[in-house]
């Protein structure tokens, strides 16, 4: 149906028809985007067999962020019950609602403050060499091959191998704990492989974190064990679903914003070597990325607990709520030629991680590894091309996740330039 005509005939008052949005929906979203704001700030809409108020509008994507009657603890009966209201139980993963990203306050609270501890501590603040020794290690492969899918050979392997860092697995243990760290996030592999990568991850987590509890080192597991406030600390259950959450959600980010960064930079070359030539200035294109083309597309799940008032529209207790972070950040009426990317635009305050209490706490790390993972890229290459058209690519048919494919292209070493890497070694 299309979106105008949908809209025209819900002019009554307190509940517009459902506008269905399509599977094209997923590979240019801004363009349907674009009709949604003229017709107002949320929509009743239907999506992948999901009925929910989808919010387009920045400053309402705000208000539903910090409003108390909306919900995150979908784990809960009143959450389930909603989800399967609306058809999302079976697009909704309830293996990873036990943690601080699917709780309210004062759970969320207790929670967030030992985490944030943690991701505070030196684990986090001393990681950007060995990501830069991770970089160059991928790097020297791809070099040597000249031809590869930047996804499969960079953006996804250097999240999983920070992931390994950051936990402290030993040097004997890493091609294990990497195979099943991969094996869990992969959506390409088959449900019994990923089934069997998670059993072993999980298995791993519960020997790992009985030895970090007697022999803590300078990783974020010993500093979220040893996490304090006012005698209180994460039990295992919740040290588990944490890590899960850092794996599920930060590599997600993570691989997504590195490959929708080097997307920007092939179909800006000029850009590129603007960027190559100055690399001081990758922070902002980060945040520029972040903005027009970030790697959370809609934010995780929420419902009403009683009825709110959202741009303008009543909406009813029990009702399922889409904010749409990607729409928020084109929002023209936040930012001037919301559209247009602009790695100098003054203006950057964006909401690509969320806003309010469930901001995310590894947005820090994500912007690290993305800047480092550009930077050496960019420094190691004389040469990058996307191998075929651009028309060719296509984007994942997710609600959650914006991010391509695969991103096929061919790069050429800069000469001179050296792994960082070989050189340590």
């Amino acid at each position: 149906m299309n979106i105008l005509d949908s809209a025209a005939s819900t002019a009554g008052p307190s509940t517009p028809e459902i506008i269905e949005l399509t599977d094209e929906f997923y590979q240019d979203p801004h363009a349907v985007y674009r009709e949604l704001y003229r017709l107002g700030p949320i929509h009743r809409v239907r999506v992948d067999s999901v009925e929910g108020w989808l919010i387009v509008d920045h400053d309402v994507a705000k208000q539903a962020c910090v409003e108390p009657n909306i919900s995150k603890h979908i784990g809960s009966p009143a959450g389930q019950a909603v989800l399967a209201k609306h058809g999302a139980g079976e697009n909704f993963n309830a293996a990873i609602t036990d943690n601080m990203l699917f709780a309210d306050p004062p759970q969320h609270t207790r929670l967030r403050k030992l985490v944030q501890k943690a991701f505070a501590g030196r684990a986090i603040r001393e990681l950007g060499p060995r990501i830069t020794d991770i970089a160059d290690q991928l790097l020297d492969q791809m070099c040597a091959e000249g031809s590869v899918d930047l996804l499969d050979s960079y953006a996804f392997p250097l999240p999983v191998a920070v992931i390994c860092e950051l936990l402290g697995v030993p040097e004997d243990d890493k091609d294990d704990f990497r195979a099943w760290t991969a094996g869990v996030v992969d959506e390409s592999t088959s449900i019994e492989e990923r089934t069997s990568a998670g059993i072993s991850f999980f298995t791993y987590l519960n020997n790992l974190i009985p030895a970090r509890t007697e022999q803590p080192g300078e990783d974020l597991l010993s500093e979220l064990i040893v996490a304090m406030d006012d005698g209180d600390r994460l039990d295992q259950q919740e040290l588990i679903s944490m890590l899960l959450l850092l794996l599920a959600a930060g590599h997600e980010t993570t691989v997504n914003l590195i490959g929708n960064a080097v997307h920007q930079l092939l179909r800006e070359p000029a850009l590129a070597e603007r960027l190559r030539a100055d690399p001081a200035g990758i922070p902002a294109f980060v945040e520029e990325i972040l903005r027009t083309q970030g790697p959370v597309h809609i934010a995780t799940s929420r419902f009403t607990t009683a009825p709110v008032t959202l741009g303008g529209q009543r909406i009813e207790a029990g009702e399922f709520i889409m904010i749409s972070l990607a729409a928020a950040n084109r929002d023209e009426k936040r930012f001037q030629d919301a559209d247009r990317f602009d790695a100098e635009r003054s203006d950057r305050r964006h909401i690509a991680f969320g806003h309010g209490i469930h901001y995310c706490v590894g947005a820090a790390l994500a912007r690290m590894e993305a800047t480092i993972a550009l930077t050496r890229l960019l420094e190691r290459t004389s040469n990058l091309t996307l191998t075929g058209e651009f028309g060719d690519l296509s984007w994942r048919k997710s609600m959650l996740i914006r991010g391509l494919t695969a991103l096929p292209v061919q790069l050429t070493a800069a000469p001179g330039a050296r792994s960082r890497w070989s050189i340590a070694s």
